[in-house]
């Protein structure tokens, strides 16, 4: 799996880091605030990325297949030349990382490619409704993984799953397991019932601040948008800070990384409240910011480029 398999022979010693909840004080502004994204010494994921996907509970047919063209459209650089921008592109900012790192070569920076190894359902939600992340989770993944070292676990929650520590922050997270074997992995919670005004936003009036425009979802769908914001958010981060000791903005007790510095940007002229322009479909009326796997559209959150300092959404 790349360079993944190498992450697990590092001698670290760390243990579960689960921040969730937004730190006392003064909160991060991503429309104010000037980041520092550096690195802090530890790897990032390169190569291929082989996602182990787990269905928990029934998630149903809209969100999986929501996700699934959203990862098949990282890869996907064909489509209509005219219609950009494109998912690949926004990939391609992730990808860019890599020119960061002590060891980059010149030029170009190499793929990263990312594809669904596996897929699993655990309909009957086996460990409970109510999944707490020290406990419940490491089970699921040792369960699901069955030792193996080379996937990253991704488990996306059914609308009546609660996962601990979701919309209280964060809708979706990378974390670790616990030593001596840490391993990253992804966790999608679903906003459909539980907090639609924290996690379904822009796709759904913002419980909480400013009442700026309310978007209509590019596929149809509040919830399965809204999950696809928080993954690719989740994703691009875990690449680029797997083990926690890679590309990150230090705030307070907090990790932020690419994504997670730009949180509530999507387009131009963002402000609190207010996504930033974005396109509209025509035909379904859907806002979106990206085209994709057979001209499929998102909208995708945007991500720090460092080399000019802004957030990128293409």
């Amino acid at each position: 799996m790349g360079s993944l398999i190498r992450l697990f022979g590092l001698a670290l010693s760390i243990t579960m880091l689960i921040t969730l909840s937004p730190v006392a004080g003064h909160n991060y502004d991503p429309y104010t605030d000037k980041p520092e994204m550096t690195s802090h010494g530890g790897p990032m994921l390169t190569g291929t990325i082989n996602l182990l996907i787990v269905w928990y509970g029934d998630c149903g047919k809209r969100v999986k297949k929501t996700m699934r063209n959203f990862i098949k459209s990282l890869d996907f650089a064909g489509g209509r030349p005219r219609l950009q921008p494109k998912v690949v592109s926004w990939w391609e900012m992730v990808e860019s990382y890599q020119s960061l790192m002590p060891e980059a070569k010149p030029g170009k920076p190499p793929k990263i490619s990312v594809k669904v190894a596996k897929e699993l359902s655990e309909k009957t939600c086996k460990l409970g409704k109510v999944l707490i992340l020290q406990h419940h989770v490491p089970k699921l993944i040792e369960h699901v993984t069955n030792g193996d070292p080379n996937v990253i676990p991704v488990i996306v929650t059914a609308r009546d799953v609660t996962i601990q520590g979701v919309c209280h922050g964060k809708c979706a997270d990378h974390l670790l397991t616990e030593p001596p074997n840490p391993r990253p992995f992804i966790i999608v919670g679903n906003p459909e019932v539980e907090c639609p005004g924290e996690c379904g936003w822009p796709f759904h009036v913002a419980e909480f601040g400013p009442k700026g425009p309310v978007l209509k979802p590019p596929n149809g769908d509040m919830a399965a948008d809204a999950m696809v914001v928080s993954f690719a958010s989740a994703l691009a981060d875990t690449v680029t800070n797997p083990m926690r000791d890679g590309f990150f903005h230090s705030f307070y007790a907090d990790q932020l990384g690419p994504s997670g510095v730009c949180k509530g940007i999507f387009g131009r002229g963002a402000a609190p409240g207010n996504p930033g322009q974005v396109q509209s479909d025509p035909r379904t009326g859907g806002n979106f910011n990206a085209y994709g796997f057979k001209n499929k559209r998102f909208l995708l959150p945007a991500v720090w480029n460092t080399k000019n300092g802004t957030c990128w959404t293409g």
